[in-house]
């Protein structure tokens, strides 16, 4: 059986502590490794920052926009689901590649998160569907 957590997560940047401690918190419950915990934390961070700065959303209006983040957590494995309803951006095939080589003063801004996000993951899946950015992360939980 697995446990869950549901978060509804304002996009605002200040939004990303409170779910930052909602995290740690379902870590602890589920007993996550503490690799497992940072690793889920910096991957859902890397691809919330990213929803706040760039999804320019298609329903952006008097009403506070936000993202709805799903976990899973079993015995094996942990799943996050992440909604958003911005533009379509798929961010596995779309952002840009990271430049890995240059030095940290003339290396370009971009495409380090995502690039972290899928090297940390067993899993990292997009699709749209009803109008939303839907991002599925996988992450197993021994081996």
């Amino acid at each position: 059986m697995s446990a869950k957590l549901s978060l509804r997560m304002d996009l605002r940047l200040d939004e990303l502590t409170r779910v930052a401690a909602a995290l740690e918190e379902f870590a602890r419950a589920e007993d996550w490794s503490s690799e497992v915990e940072y690793q889920i934390k910096l991957a859902v961070e890397e691809l919330g920052i990213n929803i706040i700065n760039y999804s320019d959303g298609e329903g952006a209006g008097a009403e506070p926009r936000h993202a709805e983040i799903e976990i899973a957590s079993d015995a094996d494995e942990v799943v996050v689901r992440i909604a958003d309803d911005g533009r379509p951006f798929d961010p596995f095939a779309e952002a840009p590649a990271p430049d890995l080589e240059s030095g940290i003063d003339t290396r370009p801004i971009g495409g380090l998160g995502v690039h972290l996000v899928k090297t940390m993951m067993n899993e990292a899946r997009y699709r749209r569907e009803d109008g939303r950015n839907r991002v599925t992360l996988v992450k197993r939980r021994t081996g």
